[in-house]
């Protein structure tokens, strides 16, 4: 079987709307398909996705299933997000500087004459 990471299960569209809907509260499986315009099978293989991942937790209780998002496991985005945050802060505070140059420039007495 391949392993499937988080990433993977965030690239989808489908799957992010699935972690958004069972993020504030468990949802039976059947009221998460109901939300969407495709098969119950194709919602069923996302949900299982997601739980491979470790962002999703399905619990059997009684005669129905209930999806819980673990949003823990986001962190790893966070931690690969954040070696570029730098990068563009760099960036930014560098467009600052110039543009805070060019302002100063504009507002000098030698170019008002």
């Amino acid at each position: 079987m391949m392993r499937r990471d988080v990433f993977q299960a965030i690239a989808d569209p489908t799957r992010r709307e699935i972690l958004s809907m069972t993020a504030g509260q468990p949802m039976n499986i059947n009221s998460v398909a109901g939300n969407f315009d495709v098969s119950r099978t194709a919602i069923y293989k996302h949900i299982k996705i997601l739980a491979e991942c470790g962002l999703l937790n399905v619990k059997q209780k009684g005669r129905e299933r209930f999806c819980e998002a673990k949003l823990e496991k986001l962190s790893e985005v966070n931690e690969w997000v954040a070696q570029y945050r730098q990068f563009w802060e760099n960036k930014l505070d560098a467009l600052e500087a110039y543009l805070q140059t060019l302002q100063t420039e504009n507002n000098s007495p030698s170019k008002n004459k």
